[in-house]
């Protein structure tokens, strides 16, 4: 290669973003040396192309350095004309520190960025290298041994927005050299030697064994290829076999996946399309691991029912209905008011001034019994207790789809759409 890095990083962007690129643009920048070389490359770019960067730095809270390098970051966006904004997060102890870390950071970052829709990362080749190294050691499968997406849309609380990485195909040591040749301030995050961490094992790996980065990130590259082709299969099967299911003319959220034509399908095909409905029934960001997967697809296959990723799968002589788990949303109560709401990350209820009082959850046992004129041939009970209604403290006052409450209308409205759409989108 023969082009500069900053004419490299121009190329990804305009290939990513272009030709029309947004007005502005967000920056995770966390004050290390790849996200500080991004903020450098950014704002030279930036200043041709006319648009304006954002920078918000997100403090774990996890070390008594974090709140210096968040302010070293505020003071070199100061210097550069750029707005800068700490975000903090606290970790209750609960799961893996990394993968909490993870998803707190997009959870900040998306209450934060208002209208922005773009927000870019620095990810590099060696952090896919690293990546597929350690999920390879999980017994990852072609998913799991993907290369991160250039550009991915998450769907956050108020819409969606995308996750840009243009540093992807470059190298950490290139990064390096570029900021050390601006003298750049960046920090060395003490982490990044303690090997208590996945990737900090997997870098060591690399340099002890002597494996090069470009050939697992081409690999990683392969198995992308690879897993779009296995999700077009997904799609076509799904067409098939697996339906949205209805209850008096109303989605109920549930998918009705019809026994006899999925037994048909190839295992791997199955566990797709199972994980898909996991995910789509519970809006979840990432897919069931594995192990699970494959032990509730077994289940399923011998008649038994399950739980996980916050869903059940109920199986009838016919069918098999992924519905919402009851337990992970018992706890989800919002009161009512004169905007539109969001409940269950996919469920919209608009109201007008008569029903502010009100409460909308889960219908529940309680619900269920107090509910009258129910509509012929319902589904099943553990699946009917998690649709949406209201309620007047412990009143039931309406409940979904009966919606005979005039202030109040409920619409399913999943962030991934219909869910041949979202297979389509994988």
């Amino acid at each position: 290669m023969n082009d500069t890095l900053p004419e490299r990083f121009a190329a990804r962007m305009g290939q990513l973003l272009g030709p029309d690129f947004p007005t502005v643009i967000a920056l995770a920048v966390s004050g290390g040396g790849d996200s500080m070389a991004m903020l450098a490359l950014a704002h030279e770019w930036a200043r041709v192309f006319g648009v304006r960067l954002w920078v918000v730095t997100v403090d774990h809270g996890l070390r008594a350095d974090g709140a210096a390098e968040a302010e070293m970051v505020a003071a070199e966006c100061a210097e550069l004309g750029h707005a800068h904004a700490t975000l903090r997060w606290s970790w209750d102890g609960q799961g893996n520190l990394q993968d909490a870390a993870r998803r707190a950071r997009l959870d900040l970052m998306d209450a934060w960025r208002g209208e922005i829709t773009h927000v870019l990362m620095a990810h590099t080749r060696d952090d896919v290298a690293e990546t597929f190294l350690m999920r390879l050691a999980r017994g990852s499968g072609v998913e799991g041994l993907s290369a991160m997406e250039e550009l991915r849309t998450i769907q956050g609380t108020r819409g969606a927005f995308k996750v840009v990485r243009p540093l992807l195909q470059e190298a950490r040591s290139d990064l390096r050299h570029h900021i050390n040749t601006l003298q750049v301030p960046y920090v060395d995050d003490p982490s990044n030697s303690d090997m208590r961490f996945d990737r900090v094992k997997a870098r060591q790996a690399l340099a002890t064994l002597g494996i090069d980065a470009d050939t697992l990130a081409t690999t990683a590259s392969r198995m992308s290829r690879a897993s779009k082709a296995l999700w077009r299969r997904a799609a076509d099967a799904g067409r098939a076999c697996v339906r949205e299911d209805t209850w008096a003319g109303m989605p109920t959220g549930d998918l009705l996946i019809d026994r006899d034509p999925f037994t048909a399908v190839e295992r791997d095909t199955q566990l797709r399309l199972v994980a898909a409905a996991l995910q789509w029934v519970s809006s979840a960001v990432y897919r069931p691991r594995a192990r699970a997967l494959e032990d509730v697809l077994d289940r399923a296959m011998s008649g038994g029912g399950s739980t996980l990723h916050g869903a059940r799968l109920l199986v009838g002589a016919k069918h098999i209905r992924v519905c919402r788990e009851y337990a992970a949303i018992r706890h989800l109560s919002v009161s009512l008011g004169d905007d539109a709401v969001i409940w269950d990350g996919r469920w919209r209820v608009s109201t007008d001034q008569k029903t502010r009082a009100l409460t909308l959850r889960a219908l529940g046992s309680d619900g269920w019994q107090q509910a009258e004129q129910k509509p012929e041939n319902p589904p099943p009970h553990d699946a009917a207790i998690c649709l949406p209604a209201l309620f007047d403290g412990e009143r039931l006052v309406d409940w979904y789809p009966a919606e005979r409450h005039p202030g109040c209308q409920v619409q399913l409205s999943p962030p991934a759409g219909q869910f041949i759409t979202f297979l389509e989108s994988r």
